[in-house]
């Protein structure tokens, strides 16, 4: 199953390095992992999606991170409200006669062209992995050149008033 991982991390060389090492000797699958700065200079988000068999592996894998140099705290997000996204760079093939269809399918996905060459547009879309992959598979019998995706970044979302308000209840 897949899950959404997300880590914060001091801001240190070696870091990555260490989190994928501890994901490779233990054999996960990282589909994605994408990783920025956060709101401090020193603090950097990591977005680890990764598959694994079942929920225990799952608790194994946040424990083991938790315990690395250098993240300050890991959290499996997969079951929470969350907002995720995905970045993706698309080449297509061309001609003078297909160029205004690709212009009219990539409309309805907000997506836009970023480029017009001879022979080729690239395309620039954003939004959750699904919408992505529609784009990609109704642009691929034009011809993909070439694709770069920066894979899932996310994170949970606010919590509602009401929702605030019975968990202060709770405690």
């Amino acid at each position: 199953m897949k899950r959404i991982v997300t880590a914060t991390v001091r801001n240190q060389s070696g870091v990555l390095n260490r989190i994928t090492g501890v994901m490779s000797r233990r054999q996960f699958n990282i589909e994605s992992i994408s990783v920025g700065h956060t709101e401090f200079p020193d603090v950097s988000r990591m977005t680890i999606v990764v598959h694994v068999d079942d929920l225990q592996q799952m608790e194994q894998l946040t424990k083991q991170l938790n315990k690395q140099i250098d993240v300050l705290k890991v959290t499996d997000i997969t079951d929470e409200s969350m907002i995720a996204r995905e970045l993706a760079l698309i080449k297509v093939a061309t001609t003078v006669a297909t160029r205004s269809e690709i212009y009219s399918l990539v409309e309805p996905f907000r997506a836009s062209i970023i480029d017009v060459g001879k022979d080729s547009v690239v395309v620039q879309v954003t939004g959750t992995q699904d919408k992505v992959e529609a784009l990609i598979e109704l642009l691929r019998p034009y011809g993909l050149k070439e694709i770069a995706r920066t894979g899932v970044t996310a994170f949970t979302r606010s919590m509602k008033k009401q929702e605030k308000q019975q968990a202060m209840l709770i405690n």
